[in-house]
């Protein structure tokens, strides 16, 4: 942790991210390459060793496997006796995001928005100041797609599981307040902040006037953002400090409530130490230097804004009105599942970055360092190289595990998960108490595609 950090943000290795344990033949050659290899409760004791789960905030990168990660948090609170209404933080946990471009699941859309809302659920009761979703356009941007799509697609996945939570008899003021968002910041610095302030205006309106919100908490919008990787060059890699800078300045003068620069070296490897530390700076500079967050709205009232800011909004509207009322018949909840299952999401996407790429290839878009301005040696960066050793030491300790655990407790617990999914209860007590007895990651998310089924995508014709 770096001096001032209050909050950590983790993220895990494909195998985790997956559903699949670290000895899984699928998982060789991934373990501990992309992130953290996270398998039981054992590991994620000593991912926080010596961090005081009641002072810092976590934000956990992690979707089909988040109600196993999230469970184990919850479980070591319970273990050193912190009360679960002091943890703060965030999951990831937008399933319908990976439906619609980061492509990572393990069941169905449908019961994947089932486990969604479970966490929300339990989350809003058990961890009042988790933020149980964070619902992500981030890697609907990375996947191509433009900055409207990525406002409207975002959007239009959320009120989706505000559906989801009202249908299930949650109350939206108690539950909305616990919703996060987590949006892209590009290059085109106006646009983004325009892309943040109709963001705010759309779900403050959508919530009252749809949804029967009262709470002021209940129709804010509260959102991370992360700068662009899609925008990281491997050639010239330092200009990525600048790309990142304007990004990350976008960000605030859009008023993001929390933000993640990139470290310049993404295109080429996992950050090195030297370029996360420049990512980190390059924060701290705009934050305690620029002046840029004294002001709200710094951008507020200016023309071109404001009217960037209309046209946004507008355009998405068209995107978010067309999903609810021509693919769901009415309900967001309807139009985004039935968006993934006949690939609408993917051909918008795919048809943008398409044209994107056709743009740069002829000339229209300059990106530095590639299409303009090209060098022609450059000297190679110092690079992260994650050692296979790591994968040899975590199968010792998760073979380690599995000889000195309970098997007779583990497969009770396992029984109680699925009798909780297949009984249509909310399933995160039960894994909550198989997590303490030592049940892994691929065990737990095993009874639910038994249960579920596993998902193949299919994308009819447009």
């Amino acid at each position: 942790i770096d001096e001032g950090q209050t909050g950590l943000s983790t993220a895990f290795d494909m195998p985790s991210l997956m559903g699949i344990d670290s000895d899984d033949r699928m998982a060789e050659g991934e373990v501990g390459k992309e992130g953290v290899a996270v398998d039981t409760l054992r590991d994620v004791e000593i991912l926080f060793d010596g961090i005081d789960l009641a002072e810092i905030s976590t934000s956990f990168t992690i979707n089909p496997s988040a109600p196993v990660i999230y469970a184990m948090y919850v479980a070591l609170a319970d273990r050193r006796g912190v009360d679960r209404t002091e943890l703060r933080g965030t999951l990831q946990n937008d399933m319908f995001k990976e439906f619609i471009a980061q492509k990572e699941w393990v069941v169905p859309p449908e019961p994947s928005l089932g486990l969604v809302t479970d966490v929300i659920e339990f989350a809003t009761e058990e961890t009042p100041s988790f933020k149980p979703v964070s619902v992500s356009g981030y890697h609907i941007r990375e996947a191509g797609s433009t900055a409207t799509q990525e406002l409207a697609f975002t959007l239009a996945d959320g009120f989706a599981y505000v559906e989801d939570c009202l249908d299930r008899g949650l109350d939206v003021d108690t539950f909305a307040p616990q919703l996060s968002f987590f949006f892209n910041a590009h290059n085109s610095i106006f646009e983004e902040v325009a892309k943040f302030r109709a963001a705010r205006r759309i779900y403050a309106r959508v919530m009252d006037e749809w949804y029967d919100a009262s709470e002021p908490a209940a129709k804010q919008l509260k959102f991370h953002t992360q700068t662009a990787g899609q925008s990281l060059t491997a050639q010239q890699p330092l200009n990525n400090v600048v790309r990142v800078t304007i990004q990350a300045l976008a960000g605030v003068l859009g008023g993001t409530q929390s933000l993640h620069t990139n470290s310049f070296d993404e295109a080429l490897a996992l950050p090195s130490e030297k370029a996360v530390r420049v990512a980190l700076r390059t924060q701290q500079i705009i934050a305690e230097e620029s002046g840029v967050a004294d002001i709200v709205d710094p951008l507020g009232g200016s023309f071109a804004v404001e009217a960037l800011t209309d046209e946004i909004e507008a355009d998405a509207m068209a995107y978010i009105e067309h999903i609810r009322d021509e693919l769901g018949d009415g309900s967001m909840r309807a139009g985004v599942l039935a968006g993934i299952e006949d690939g609408y999401f993917q051909r918008e996407i795919q048809d943008a970055a398409y044209e994107y790429q056709e743009r740069v290839e002829d000339g229209e878009e300059t990106v530095v360092g590639v299409n303009a301005y090209a060098v022609e040696e450059e000297t190679e960066p110092d690079l992260l190289q994650v050692e296979d050793r790591v994968q040899e030491q975590q199968r010792e300790r998760l073979a380690d595990v599995r000889a000195e655990r309970d098997d007779e407790a583990v497969a009770a617990a396992l029984a109680r998960v699925r009798e909780a999914a297949v009984g249509g209860e909310n399933v995160m007590p039960a894994i909550v108490e198989a997590v303490k007895v030592e049940a892994t990651m691929g065990e737990i998310m095993g009874v639910f595609e038994d249960e579920y089924g596993s998902y193949r995508e299919t994308i009819g014709a447009a």
